[in-house]
């Protein structure tokens, strides 16, 4: 017998999803802080760090990875926050999530792969360095 959600339970975090799509730092911050879990996942197994990351917003993805976001965390498709930034374009949540500790290998395909894909030497060079 399944348990049918709290409909209370779903809207929160609905409502966090959608502010780590919307990049809210501050808010995202004060629902972890108040006890939302950092690695809170969505039915298609999207981190809060992904939706942020994927949505380009550097600032939520320092703020979520301070409070213990796995920057490696890999959605239903092998998919992680750092190849979505790459594929995404997004330079300054590419060097946030690097700072964070995310590995450039992790992943299907991972963020090497997708630097190569699209051609994108200067980040295959600053994965090197990592």
């Amino acid at each position: 017998m399944s348990e049918t959600p709290d409909p209370e339970v779903v809207e929160l975090a609905s409502k966090v999803f959608d502010l780590a799509r919307a990049g809210d730092a501050g808010a995202l911050a004060a629902y972890v802080d108040a006890g939302v879990p950092a690695n809170l996942t969505n039915d298609r197994g999207d981190t809060l760090l992904m939706l942020a990351a994927y949505h380009g917003h550097a600032e939520a993805v320092t703020a979520l990875l301070e409070r213990g976001a796995d920057a490696d965390r890999a959605n239903d498709r092998g998919q992680t926050p750092l190849a979505g930034a790459v594929f995404k374009g997004e330079d300054a949540v590419i060097r946030a999530l690097l700072a964070g500790g995310a590995d450039p290998e992790s992943g299907t395909p991972s963020a090497v792969d997708t630097a190569r894909m699209f051609g994108k030497a200067e980040l295959l060079e600053l994965f090197a360095t990592r």
